[in-house]
């Protein structure tokens, strides 16, 4: 039988079996763990591990074979970074990048795809802004797209032009897929080994479990991954609403899978971002994705295949427009745990909605941080509503807290400063703001009950899995998962 193990010298102390499974926390541990246990000394405050209710493993996979234009402050930075980029390229090899947003340059304009042309060497080029929903295509990629004056914008997406009517090379929402669907893909044991280096990243920073919303391609990676265990830490998955049929048609439903991978639910996007200007806001303004007929078929569709669903909605009108698709299904009992994504701005008449219809909250608090200045600038007064915790939790809503990485940084402990000291350190609507227990909560038990595993994790109690995250000094000193140590 596999050894006990006790993690001593921390506070407190935690006896796990050979299971992986928590045996005693504090003062019995000792004597749980038995005489013969392995001890494993970690120093430091010990924390039910913390999780992320929503971020990109594949985006996080590809930073490392991609242009990456995050830490430019003007548009000739970036220019020169892509021309270096590009030199070392393939001359029939395609400019990709991510990263660049026009808010952060000294003079914040949207760039064109003519500029793009001169340092790209010919080569076709695409370098998705920070958000992911307005992308910057060069005259090579949108030729080889066959994009052009006469092409007309897609549904739910939106290609800039000018005054003639021919494409700038800004491409917004579902129009970036005009080209994107001709981009390469990273070959399978390429993507594999940059996806392990990503898992292992979000390890060190004490993650034990994230819930990853990605394309197919990313959930075959972790399977293979998984039969190889190598995955230092637990991913629920999120599929694309674009295979929501397939599902159905197989019979998979929400918690298929086992405790290192399965499946959390089904994601559709209802609006863009407020970034990209593409948020659905109760003014009219924004990008609408998801038609009204389409989000009732999909929230149906998830019901129907006993699948949760996941609506991204960043504007108010969005958020509202999710609240009354998923008003209909509020009595589906406990195992529906539909989620809105982001939840950025929420009119106060939609904030008790969200407990009435058992609606879980799933933010990211660093986005406050990145999207201060921008909320003010096209929000407004509307910014009192912006990011709003604390309405939301005194509601009664279920916080689920994440990062959206690689939009912001994945490391939770700077999301719980950014939802607790860090609005009132700026001064920026402090009352939103609320305490570290809460936002501790929203990293471990919202995490855990938006992916259906609140019975296994979240919590130091014995029978829950042995997931732990210790931290001194505010930073991370080891991650352990299922009783073994990951990251030190």
């Amino acid at each position: 039988m596999t050894r006990t193990t006790l993690f001593a010298r921390g506070r407190p102390e935690v006896a796990a079996d050979g299971a992986g499974r928590i045996l005693a926390v504090g003062p019995g541990a000792r004597a749980a763990a038995g005489a013969d246990a392995q001890i494993v000394e970690l120093g430091g405050r010990v924390l039910p591990g913390l999780g992320d209710a929503h971020l990109h493993l594949g985006e996080l996979a590809a930073r490392d074979s991609s242009c990456q234009l995050g830490w430019t402050r003007s548009l000739e930075a970036a220019l020169e970074l892509i021309r270096r980029w590009s030199e070392a390229l393939p001359r029939a090899a395609w400019v990709l990048g991510e990263g660049w947003s026009e808010d952060r340059w000294r003079v914040p304009v949207w760039p064109e795809g003519r500029a793009l042309d001169r340092v790209t060497g010919g080569r076709p080029a695409l370098l998705v802004r920070r958000d992911g929903h307005a992308a910057w295509a060069n005259t090579a990629a949108l030729a080889a797209a066959q994009v052009g004056a006469e092409t007309p914008d897609p549904p739910g997406g939106v290609i800039d032009r000018d005054p003639t009517g021919a494409p700038t090379g800004i491409l917004r929402e579902r129009a970036i897929g005009l080209v994107a669907r001709l981009t390469p893909e990273l070959d399978g044991s390429i993507l594999d080994r940059a996806l392990a280096r990503a898992l292992g990243r979000l390890s060190r920073v004490g993650l034990t479990t994230v819930h990853a919303i990605d394309g197919p391609r990313i959930f075959a990676a972790l399977q293979r991954l998984r039969e190889r265990g190598r995955l230092p830490l637990r991913v629920g998955y999120i599929l694309p609403a674009t295979d929501l049929p397939a599902a159905a048609q197989l019979g998979v439903a929400t918690g298929f899978g086992d405790p290192w991978l399965w499946l959390v639910g089904v994601k559709g996007f209802l609006d863009g971002s407020l970034g990209s200007r593409t948020a659905e806001m109760l003014d009219g303004s924004g990008v609408q994705r998801l038609s009204p007929s389409e989000l009732t078929d999909l929230v149906g569709g998830c019901r129907a295949a006993t699948l949760n669903v996941c609506l991204h909605a960043i504007g108010d009108g969005a958020v509202r427009r999710a609240l009354d698709a998923l008003a209909p299904h509020a009595g589906a009992g406990a195992g529906w745990r539909p989620r809105i994504e982001h939840v950025q701005c929420v009119d106060p008449a939609d904030v008790p909605r969200f407990r009435a219809l058992r609606v879980i909250a799933s933010m990211q608090p660093l986005h406050a941080v990145s999207d201060r200045g921008l909320a003010d600038r096209y929000w407004g007064d509307r910014a009192a509503h912006a990011y709003a915790w604390r309405p939301l939790l005194d509601a009664g809503a279920r916080l689920a807290f994440g990062s959206d990485a690689p939009v912001d940084d994945p490391a939770p402990l700077l999301g719980i400063d950014a939802a607790t000291a860090w609005r009132r350190r700026a001064g920026w609507h402090p009352e939103l703001a609320i305490g570290r227990a809460a936002a501790l909560s929203a990293y471990t038990v919202g995490v855990a009950v938006a992916g259906g595993r609140e019975r296994d994790t979240g919590r130091l109690r014995p029978g829950y899995w042995c997931d732990l995250t210790v931290v001194e000094r505010d930073r991370v000193v080891a991650t352990v998962v299922a009783g073994r140590v990951v990251s030190r």
